[in-house]
């Protein structure tokens, strides 16, 4: 059996060999087959962002409390955040690597908090170093419109925007009720677009008030038209009193009217317009709302969040209903006849087709009918030489329509229809049009400026081009190291009760504390971005790495590539290649 030794003094020490010598000449890194390296990877929110966000970035200087740079960070990319902040999808989020540890980022809320803290804040504006003397007109002051006027005057250019309606702003001024993008919001950041130079000429309608053909004078055009002309039904009672178009209904609504619904409202469509204009009934005081809905609730355009707030406020909706013929009597509305459906196979879209079920028919009474099965372009206005299918102006990915000038972007030219969407068109086209009036086109170009492979590019690359890999790898979870990080839900955001919302046009969500976005963001992975957590200098045992002030650096003369600094970083901003000989 083994004796314990007990050593009291300093002298019971046994003499021991030490070297008071140099082992610097031994340069163990000749041993290494493998090679670690820093790397900066993308992050799957920046990825996903439409807008091209960097909000890693922004998430990392709101955690420290620099609330005004990371606003600044934001308006590199986007001119919106204070909207995008509230009636965005959020992609980012839906892509976020912590959601598979517990619940992801609230990285909207994080943004909304930026921009009500920071966007107020009076700002000198200086004047631009670069005045060019090329001039560009924009068509339509929507969210498209607005962004690729933003960038092209922040990069010096004369910008004017023809806009056919009282008030620039599109779909966020009169397409989005007050409850979720009040009005003084859309005004700030309208107010800072303006301050960079871009003139907005409102009640401009091109094609009536100002020919098409007077816009010759511009060295390039943008088209930001969106879709405003509501689709209709073509089944019979459609022009019966108390039918309304969900997109008109809801300009009326944003300009103030009172409007008389009844008791019984039924709205028709499946889209973030149907759920608005439902919402919207309840607080002109409808005591019943009802959706018809022709699939499920999977197959459900409208924003899942947004769903999910309707039926808590009392909205109920029909899936796998769809109407045959609106009924009336005396020349107004009282109900509509249905019949059921089932899902058959995907059409073009992707979802599964509604067939008709034989024999289902049903009828519904209802005191106003509201129609919102989706919305269309004008496009009556264009000459023959800019291409258009099915509604759709024809471009290329970065809004060139291939005809000697003219881009467009937005609602106009997809479908993919919401606000980020358009943020990152109008952004796309406004690089692109500096491109083309350079002389300097170059698909190349763009490729070093994308963001992951989803279809984002980065004007902050554009204009100031990083060192290193121009379009990383995207982070995925599997390379983080969870160890060093504790489960924590994400915050709730604040909002009015049902009371509170009953009758009212209030906005419901009331945003984050600093002390909640300080608690938020230490949450963050920063996945694939090395933050100087300072784990592969602690843990590298031949003291290879060097901690210099803003970085560290390898010493591969001494490095064996042991890979315990790859393992060991959090985030997964190391990799380990095998070295080459």
């Amino acid at each position: 059996m083994k004796q314990k030794i007990n050593l009291k003094h300093l002298h019971d020490i046994p003499p021991i060999s030490i070297s008071l010598g140099t082992m610097l000449w031994n340069e163990t890194g000749s041993w290494r087959y493998l090679r670690p390296k820093y790397v900066v990877k993308t992050p799957p929110c920046n990825e996903a962002c439409p807008a091209g966000n960097d909000v890693e970035g922004f998430m990392v200087l709101a955690r420290q409390g620099k609330f005004r740079e990371a606003w600044e960070l934001i308006k590199e990319e986007s001119p919106f955040p204070g909207v995008c902040g509230r009636v965005c999808f959020h992609p980012c989020e839906s892509s976020c690597n912590r959601k598979e540890y517990d619940e992801a980022l609230a990285i909207h809320s994080v943004e909304r908090f930026l921009a009500d803290s920071q966007g107020q804040t009076r700002r000198v504006r200086h004047a631009h170093r670069i005045r060019r003397k090329e001039q560009i007109a924009v068509i339509g002051a929507g969210p498209a419109g607005l962004t690729c006027a933003y960038h092209l005057g922040r990069m010096g250019y004369g910008v004017t925007v023809f806009e056919a309606h009282s008030a620039p702003g599109g779909v966020l001024r009169f397409g989005i009720p007050e409850y979720r993008l009040p009005r003084s919001i859309v005004d700030h950041e309208i107010q800072d677009i303006q301050s960079w130079g871009v003139e907005i000429k409102t009640n401009t309608r091109i094609g009536k008030d100002m020919p098409f053909e007077s816009l010759s004078t511009f060295q390039a055009v943008f088209i930001a038209t969106g879709a405003h002309e509501s689709r209709p039904l073509n089944i019979d009672g459609e022009n019966l009193e108390g039918v309304y178009s969900g997109l008109d209904l809801l300009k009326r609504i944003k300009g103030g009217e009172k409007i008389p619904l009844g008791k019984k409202v039924s709205v028709i469509g499946g889209g973030n317009v149907a759920i608005d204009v439902a919402r919207s009934a309840l607080r002109l005081g409808a005591e019943s709302v009802e959706i018809l809905y022709r699939r499920s609730r999977e197959e459900m355009p409208a924003f899942s969040q947004e769903v999910e707030e309707a039926l808590r406020e009392g909205v109920k909706i029909h899936f796998l209903v769809s109407p045959k013929k609106i009924l009336g009597d005396g020349g107004k509305v009282t109900g509509v006849e249905c019949i059921r459906m089932k899902l058959g196979e995907p059409d073009e879209s992707g979802r599964k087709r509604a067939v008709p079920v034989e024999g289902s028919s049903f009828s519904m009474h209802t005191d106003t009918m509201i129609t919102a099965i989706g919305e269309a372009s004008d496009l009556g206005f264009l000459p023959q030489e800019i291409p258009s299918r099915e509604g759709l102006i024809q471009t290329d990915e970065m809004g060139f329509v291939h005809v000697r000038g003219y881009f467009a972007g937005g609602d106009a030219a997809t479908l993919d229809r919401t606000v980020a969407v358009a943020i990152g068109s109008g952004k796309k086209s406004a690089l692109a049009i500096h491109e083309y009036l350079q002389g300097s086109w170059s698909t190349k170009r763009f490729e070093s400026i994308r963001v992951g492979s989803k279809g984002t590019i980065s004007a902050k690359k554009y204009l100031h081009p990083p060192k290193g890999e121009a379009n990383p790898p995207v982070m995925t979870f599997k390379e983080i190291n969870t160890d060093y990080f504790e489960h924590h839900g994400r915050v709730s955001d604040p909002s009015l009760s049902l009371e509170e919302r009953r009758g009212t046009f209030h906005e419901i969500h009331l945003g984050l504390t600093p002390e909640m976005v300080e608690e938020e963001t230490q949450r963050c992975f920063n996945c694939g971005v090395c933050n100087q957590c300072d784990n592969c200098w602690t843990f590298c045992p031949d003291m290879a790495v060097k901690k210099k002030k803003d970085h560290y650096e390898i010493d591969y003369d001494y490095c064996k590539g042991c890979g315990i600094c790859f393992v060991e970083c959090p985030r997964g901003a190391i990799l380990l290649e095998e070295e080459m000989r």
